[in-house]
């Protein structure tokens, strides 16, 4: 008798690896990574002076409040997101003490002093929806921005983005971004 030797069947697998790195690039060059939504903004620098924690008059100083309603509140009045934008304006432009020679303020002695004080306090709830904090942190870039155009239509009669880059600081010192955001301590 004649004993039959039986091979065992292999698979050539050496190809495997090529398919799967070829799907592995398929894949990735394919794919759409959405792109992270956020505020772009630049953080303050570190302050080492006693100066950065003292106290903002308070007719410097605009409070903006979000409750868990989403209901808006400047200085306790609710108001509509479409009238931030103005409000924050008018506070900021207000030029009370008369030494902004390019504010158009009404020079109220309730309001801010000069562009360069006026700050903006933004508190939330913890509740607060994060599209309406973000309507309403829109809403204040927008009053900047709208600032800024009229500054640089006026100095350099030109716009932000047609400015060199010692234009564009000029203006933002003009009227800096300042912004103070806090979040309220949950109630329940």
């Amino acid at each position: 008798m004649k004993s039959f030797r039986r091979h065992s069947a292999s698979v050539n697998a050496g190809s495997m690896a090529d398919i799967a790195f070829l799907l592995l690039i398929f894949f990735l060059v394919t794919t759409t990574i959405s792109a992270d939504k956020g505020i772009l903004r630049k953080l303050p620098p570190i302050c080492d002076t006693a100066d950065c924690i003292a106290n903002i008059p308070e007719r410097n100083l605009l409070r903006i409040s979000m409750n868990e309603n989403q209901e808006i509140m400047i200085e306790d009045a609710i108001v509509q997101l479409s009238d931030v934008k103005r409000i924050v304006e008018t506070f900021i432009d207000n030029n009370g003490i008369g030494s902004c020679d390019f504010c158009e303020g009404n020079q109220s002695q309730e309001s801010s002093d000069h562009p360069k004080v006026a700050v903006i306090s933004l508190q939330h709830a913890s509740l607060t929806k994060y599209e309406r904090f973000i309507s309403v942190q829109d809403e204040i870039t927008k009053a900047y921005y709208d600032l800024r155009t009229r500054y640089a239509k006026e100095i350099y009669n030109k716009t932000p983005d047609q400015l060199t880059k010692t234009g564009l600081a000029d203006v933002q010192k003009a009227y800096p971004f300042l912004v103070s955001e806090i979040m309220l301590k949950r109630t329940n």
